[in-house]
């Protein structure tokens, strides 16, 4: 009860198209969805021609999806932040969440430009992640998502074990921190921008492929 997921193809899919993109259709209308995604395009290992092809189909499929059932979009992209933002101006009138964002300042800007948000995984807490943590600093409040990735990037001090929901608390207390506020503002801040984006009353979202 008052739990609600996301439903959509990841850019590693690797069945049938039209067949992924029919089921999600059909899931949408069950009205216990609050996104799509995850989708989205990841270069991280290559940028095989063909490969992109189908991620970026898949992808606008899914933004088609999205605009039609006015439901926002869970975006994973890695190493593809150009292609991205040309995907997004291709759709104005859809939003949605950069999630486990790992990019840079000025793709972080580009997409608060466009008025998208952007989620924060454990990954902000690890020692290298200085330049991440900079950018995490200077979002406006209304931009601001923190997640789990769940079983993945545990937080410091789990890193390296499988990761918990109730492992968030880590992430948004160094979020906390660095921006300079109250865990306890930082919680109610983005439980707000959840509410916002995903239009329900506190619902937890997870994503299915």
């Amino acid at each position: 009860r008052n739990i609600y997921y996301a439903c959509g193809l990841t850019h590693a899919f690797s069945g049938d198209i039209r067949e992924g993109l029919g089921k999600i259709t059909d899931i949408v209308r069950s009205g216990q969805v609050c996104a799509i995604g995850e989708t989205g395009l990841d270069y991280s290992r290559g940028v095989d021609p063909e490969a992109v092809l189908r991620q970026k189909n898949l992808f606008e499929e899914q933004m088609l999806i999205a605009r039609m059932s006015g439901l926002p979009v869970i975006v994973h992209t890695r190493d593809a932040a150009a292609d991205t933002l040309a995907m997004l101006d291709r759709y104005p009138d859809v939003r949605g969440v950069a999630h486990c964002f790992t990019g840079d300042a000025g793709f972080a800007a580009a997409l608060v430009e466009r008025g998208w948000m952007i989620s924060f995984s454990g990954i902000v807490t690890f020692s290298s992640a200085g330049d991440l943590r900079n950018t995490a600093a200077s979002l406006p409040d209304d931009c601001l998502l923190v997640e789990t990735d769940a079983p993945f990037l545990s937080p410091v001090p789990f890193r390296g074990q499988p990761n918990l929901p109730s492992r968030v608390v880590h992430t948004a207390a160094l979020l906390a921190e660095i921006r300079g506020v109250s865990l306890e503002a930082l919680a109610a801040l983005t439980a707000e921008n959840g509410r916002r984006l995903f239009g329900r009353n506190g619902a937890a979202c997870g994503v299915s492929s």
